[in-house]
């Protein structure tokens, strides 16, 4: 289109590198081939090759989506869920990009890890639920983050279903598995990850778990957090056990390799990850104001790899979403505090 051929007549090459994050995902985000191509129209017969400063890709990106949610559930005189209620209202990627794949005007995107079936269903069963969103969609453009929807979505339910276990004064994991004997997969991951965490026996001193779990991408994934918090709000994780069920493994060392890195980004966007706009621009520029998390801040990852056979899932972004709900119940663990916007460096919480 922008050279203005039609499409027999333009080859395009594509090379074998990993690493796009959904930045290569979706035609319309891929503006530095469109400006490749108009520069080159000016210059004919000679060869060009575009690079962008990291600081020009970081302010000309296409962003995680900004939602918020309010879940509201019942429960009966024995602690038991009658109902729950989800309603997400905020940005929506496919509206944004690719908004000939939204379905009576609603992003099917939006409900990753509360969908009623498919490869993004919801892992428990409850006597009612009904999940719906009030799209509402900024200027700047969304984009697919890795996880995409699924990262914010297991954080509403995953920690709301801690605090309902609080509430009803009952074991998160024993609370969370009476609503899982229909999902075995799930029951699989997180039983497993509770087992190898130690959950029941008492922690080190000081240091408190919290749970979390999920179904994404295809894949069961579940994760157990060992945090510590001192009194004027330095938080330190001391180990992570992670479980995935991708359906079968090739390669399980390579499936760890993916767990690991997906802590990093689910933590680092928990933690200080923030994309802040003034004066219709994206302030953050590089890597000294989009902080990262670092060697020496990672815990210690222990990703157990737990194929059940069927559907072949995947690995690179599932296991983002369990990173931060698993340390928020962990923290509330430790403080007694529900931390509900982020990153955590605004809620006066900040790494060791």
């Amino acid at each position: 289109e922008a050279a203005g051929l039609p499409a027999g007549k333009c080859d395009v090459y594509k090379t074998l590198l990993g690493g796009g994050f959904g930045r290569r995902g979706a035609g319309p985000v891929h503006d530095y081939v469109r400006q490749a191509v108009l520069i080159a129209k000016q210059m004919p017969g000679t060869p060009v090759k575009l690079l962008w400063t990291r600081e020009e890709d970081m302010t000309h990106g296409a962003y995680h989506p900004i939602t918020q949610c309010r879940l509201t559930a019942g429960l009966d005189d024995n602690g038991e869920i009658t109902g729950l209620r989800v309603r997400i209202s905020g940005q929506s990627i496919l509206a944004g990009i690719m908004p000939g794949r939204l379905r009576a005007g609603m992003d099917p995107v939006t409900f990753q890890c509360l969908a009623p079936k498919g490869d993004h269903a919801i892992s428990y069963g409850f006597p009612t639920l009904l999940v719906d969103h009030a799209m509402r969609n900024p200027h700047l453009r969304p984009g697919f983050w890795r996880g995409v929807n699924a990262n914010q979505n297991v954080i509403y339910l995953e920690c709301f279903m801690d605090e309902l276990a609080h509430i009803a004064g009952q074991d998160p994991l024993a609370f969370r598995l009476k609503y899982m004997k229909d999902h075995p997969q799930s029951r699989a991951v997180l039983t497993a990850v509770a087992d190898k965490a130690g959950w029941g026996t008492p922690a080190p001193k000081g240091v408190f778990r919290g749970l979390a779990h999920c179904n994404a991408f295809a894949s069961y994934v579940a994760a157990c957090a060992e945090v510590s918090v001192t009194p004027d709000g330095v938080v330190k994780i001391h180990r992570i056990v992670a479980a995935t069920d991708p359906g079968h493994a090739v390669n399980p060392q390579q499936i760890a390799a993916q767990v690991e890195g997906s802590f990093v980004y689910g933590l680092s966007a928990m933690l200080m990850g923030e994309c802040t706009v003034k004066d219709g621009r994206v302030e953050q520029q590089n890597f000294d104001t989009y902080e990262v998390m670092r060697i020496k801040d990672m815990p210690k990852v222990e990703a157990e790899v737990l194929p059940s056979g069927g559907f072949w899932g995947g690995v690179g972004e599932p296991t983002i979403a369990v990173a931060a709900p698993a340390v928020l119940n962990a923290i509330f663990a430790a403080t007694g505090r529900r931390i509900r916007d982020f990153p955590l460096k605004n809620a006066g919480l900040r790494m060791a």
